[in-house]
């Protein structure tokens, strides 16, 4: 299980968990366009970064990722 805080590049998430789509609902990425265009957006932005961008308490942002991680994890070993 990765820990994500405020530092964790957001690329690093996609890289560990793939599409997520509620994580990059999240980041504001919705479903278009290719998976290799949202890592490239996506390979400089840290956790922190996207909060404030979103105006989203940091926070609030991290527990929304976490869920979003951790139904993920869950499918992944229901299925």
């Amino acid at each position: 299980v990765m820990e994500i805080d405020k530092d964790t590049r957001i690329s690093a998430i996609l890289l560990e968990y793939g599409d997520i789509t509620e994580v990059m609902e999240v980041f504001g990425v919705h479903r278009v366009g290719k998976y290799s265009l949202r890592m490239f957006l996506a390979k400089a932005l840290t956790v922190e970064w996207a909060a404030r961008v979103h105006r989203v308490p940091l926070d609030e942002f991290l527990e929304i990722l976490h869920k979003a991680v951790a139904k993920k994890e869950s499918e992944s070993q229901n299925g």
